[in-house]
């Protein structure tokens, strides 16, 4: 009861925050994610001192792994069956190279392995929600927080980006409904701005893309399992601090939500209930991600960053865009 109380007014202030984020997203067509992440920043000050402090870490830490594990009640083997062998293997392989690519040019970009891998794995999987996931496993430091808004800021806009420019690209390349939305599905980061994106082109595109993308937030689990086992294998004080558990425990309740799912063992009316949740979760946690954060500190990440969070977008478009060339 004691430990509620300390929790209380930080969680109340972030879940007001996502809040209003939520309805200004409703009411001038932006982005809850990046409104949630702004606002946040804007009430940094909750987060260095006062009562909220202890909440506000609470909901950045625990509230975000309960959303991410709560995004597998979105998954079922039957996506695959749906989309068809070809066209998933596209996907989950431009997954991997997206991933690969973005650790390789890190390098001349001036960024290291760890902010790398968080850009790259955004780009390729599901942009906030893959940030907060592969953050929640890297080895912490004193830029660990910088590192991750400045991650899940260039991809919200990125991806709003995409979401108002590639349905241009789909008609002007005069791509079928089938390659329209694995190449939308396939390419833009957030579920949220793909569904905008594809259902601004027809109701058959939007059903294909969202499939695409939920396919694509399927391999959050497998690639997190990979990563944590990697790092824990190197990982150092010097590097950062304790290593992660070999399975982050979010990501087990992640798995078991998508098993169940995937053999009709939870309800639509669950499933939607427990998607509903996740969202609003992973809402509240940017939210308290941003109070925890110095805007300065995040701005100095620099333009180089900016380039290959940018370079990453191209790469992965590219991989699709000639996939589905050959494929459909």
């Amino acid at each position: 009861m004691d430990r509620g109380k300390v929790l209380f007014p930080g969680v109340v202030v972030a879940g007001m925050t996502a809040i209003t984020a939520q309805w200004l997203a409703e009411h001038y067509a932006t982005p809850a994610m990046l409104l949630a992440l702004l606002l946040g920043i804007a009430l940094s000050f909750l987060g260095e001192e006062g009562k909220t402090v202890e909440g506000i870490g609470f909901s950045a830490r625990t509230l975000l792994r309960l959303g991410i594990a709560f995004l597998g009640a979105r998954i079922s083997m039957e996506l695959t069956a749906q989309l068809g062998l070809p066209l998933v293997l596209l996907v989950a392989g431009a997954v991997v190279l997206t991933i690969g690519f973005g650790l390789l040019i890190g390098r001349f970009f001036g960024s290291k392995w760890r902010f790398s891998f968080l850009t790259a794995g955004s780009v390729a999987i599901c942009g906030a929600s893959a940030a907060l996931a592969i953050a929640a496993i890297l080895p912490k430091d004193e830029r660990s927080e910088q590192r991750l808004l400045f991650t899940v800021m260039g991809v919200t806009v990125l991806s709003t980006i995409a979401m108002i420019l590639y349905p241009i690209i789909v008609n002007m390349l005069g791509l079928s409904d089938l390659a329209a939305g694995v190449f939308l599905g396939g390419t833009i980061h957030d579920v949220a701005q793909v569904v905008g994106a594809g259902f601004s082109v027809s109701e058959s595109v939007g059903d294909t893309a969202t499939l695409v993308k939920l396919i694509r937030v399927s391999m959050l689990a497998p690639v997190v399992i990979i990563a944590a086992i990697i790092i824990r294998s190197f990982a150092t004080p010097d590097e950062g601090g304790e290593r992660p558990p070999i399975i982050p425990l979010f990501v087990v309740g992640f798995l078991v939500l998508a098993t169940l799912n995937s053999f009709g063992m939870i309800p639509p009316a669950l499933a939607d209930l427990l998607s509903e949740t996740s969202r609003w979760l992973l809402l509240t946690a940017i939210a308290a991600v941003g109070m925890k954060t110095n805007l300065k500190k995040v701005l100095a990440v620099g333009g180089s960053a900016i380039a290959l969070i940018i370079v990453q977008t191209i790469f992965i478009a590219t991989i699709i865009l000639s996939g589905v060339y050959f494929l459909t």
